[in-house]
């Protein structure tokens, strides 16, 4: 009886995924075709003889004549942009929550809060104030603009906050007793255990950056080749 049930549990499973992949597979499938049997809808449940053909327009001249070249430079963007969001809210979010967590000075806590409360405050309630100010600073079209208004996390902050709260107590005091200052306490002991969340979040984190379609709307203006590397 309880193989019967295992056997049907599995099954439903399978259809889930199943249902789930095959508009996946059939994209894969259409992206191998030509144009005239898109164009009329009679696609096989096999890839076609275009793969290869297909494949090398797209990442080579996707955007016709008047933008060669425009698949890979956009998925170069987005690399680039995925890269420095992610490290770049990791860095900020790692030291915000070290010196919350370990350092006492006047109003830690309440700037703990006002860190936090930016998460009713998404790039889409911000996105008219936030692009006056990139466009003041003359960096529209520029990986400055791209990345440095999204740099900011307070889920990361959080989630740093909490991890450093388990550690213990003892183990900064033996670390002071060794004479290690705070750079080299964290440095040699507080990153070295965070390498968990560092990893988790630098993959979330990532994927959050490589999703962004709103703010590189508004923010490029210009073909994507011309985006600017340098900052005014």
């Amino acid at each position: 009886m309880q193989r019967r049930a295992d056997w049907l549990t599995h099954a439903i499973l399978l259809i889930g995924v199943f249902v789930f992949a095959f508009p996946i597979y059939m994209t894969l499938v259409a992206s191998t075709q030509d144009a005239s049997t898109i164009g009329t809808g009679n696609l096989s449940l096999l890839p076609g003889s275009h793969m290869i053909e297909n494949y090398r327009a797209a990442w080579l001249s996707g955007g016709g004549q008047s933008s060669p070249g425009v698949v890979r430079t956009m998925m170069l963007n987005s690399l680039v942009m995925a890269l420095v969001i992610a490290i770049g809210k990791i860095a900020i979010s790692i030291l915000s929550a070290y010196a919350v967590v370990f350092f006492s000075f006047p109003l830690r806590m309440m700037f703990f809060w006002m860190i936090f409360v930016t998460l009713m405050l998404p790039v889409e309630v911000r996105i008219i104030p936030t692009y006056e100010v990139v466009s003041n600073l003359g960096l529209i079209n520029t990986y400055a603009g791209l990345t440095i208004p999204l740099i900011a996390s307070a889920t990361a902050t959080l989630l740093f906050r909490q991890f450093f709260l388990t550690i213990p107590d003892e183990l900064v005091e033996a670390a002071k007793i060794d004479g290690a200052g705070p750079l080299r306490f964290f440095w040699d002991t507080v990153l070295p255990l965070s390498r968990t969340n560092l990893a988790a979040l630098f993959v979330i984190l990532f994927i959050y950056g490589w999703n962004q379609y709103l703010w590189p709307l508004l923010v490029t203006t210009s073909s994507p080749s011309a985006i600017s590397h340098e900052t005014p």
